[in-house]
Formats: C-alpha cells, sequence, structure tokens
C-alpha cells in the first residue's frame, strides 16, 4: 500500500478539538486504557497542539506546553512505524527552537524511550508509574 507523505501542521485545539481527541481516545483511553478524567486535563487549552496528517486525515497528535514540556504523542495504529511520531517530534522541537525555549522535556511510555533517545533526549529519572503504564522523564538541551 501506497502511503501520501505524512505532514505535520501546528493545530487549533477549537478548531481541530475532534481530531486531536479522536486520535488520544482511541490511543489512550481505548487501547492503553488509560482514564478519560487523567487523559484530558486543563493543560490542553493553553497548549500549542500539533497535527500528524496523510493528506487531509489526521493521524498522529502531540502538544507543547508553555514551560517546555512535550507529551501526549500518540499515532493512529494502522500508521504506527512510518515515521509519523518522528515526524510529530521533529516538529514540535523546531517549535520549541523558534520559541527559544532551552530546554524540553517529556515523561516518555518506557518502551519509546529509544525513539526520543535519537532526537537527543536523555533518561533523567527512575521508572515510574503513570496512568499505570511505566514511564521515565526525559530532557533535552536546545544546541
Amino acid at each position: 500500500m501506497l502511503m501520501n507523505k505524512i505532514h505535520v501542521r501546528v493545530a487549533d485545539w477549537q478548531k481541530d478539538n475532534a481530531d486531536i481527541r479522536r486520535i488520544r481516545d482511541a490511543v489512550f483511553v481505548f487501547e492503553q486504557s488509560v482514564p478519560p478524567e487523567l487523559e484530558w486535563d486543563s493543560e490542553d487549552a493553553g497548549a500549542l497542539h500539533f497535527l500528524a496528517l496523510e493528506g487531509d486525515y489526521a493521524v498522529g497528535t502531540a502538544r507543547l506546553l508553555p514551560d517546555g514540556e512535550f507529551g501526549r504523542l500518540s499515532v493512529l495504529k494502522d500508521w504506527r512505524g512510518l515515521n509519523v511520531g518522528e515526524a510529530l517530534i521533529t516538529a514540535i522541537l523546531a517549535e520549541a527552537e523558534r520559541r527559544g525555549l532551552k530546554q524540553t522535556r517529556l515523561s516518555a511510555q518506557v518502551h519509546a524511550t529509544a525513539l526520543y533517545e535519537r532526537f537527543g533526549f536523555t533518561v533523567v529519572s527512575d521508572e515510574f508509574l503513570e496512568a499505570g503504564l511505566p514511564h521515565v522523564d526525559m530532557v533535552r538541551n536546545a544546541h
């Protein structure tokens, strides 16, 4: 199956809300059993959101908080392994740089740490459980 090129754009929390919710609900709430009240928090309204699209169909999302914390990186199952996560991380780091953020950080699910390490993130904590899933804190300093 030939895939169109994936492109990433900054999303509008209001206008793109249905797409952001569809992806995060599918990945976190249904697949990973994260309680909805933990998934949907008050930080969403003030965050910068990103959407990864194939054509005009949104297949991945992530957010960047004003303090440089990024998270909620999620890609629909059928689009995993196609560098959608990488495209989102690249876009977020570029935006963080544009905003002059000295450091970006995230809580990574343990199975995803190698992906973030390729982008220069370093594990800075012991493993801990968040929403019942093993995580570690990771940090990346701007170059």
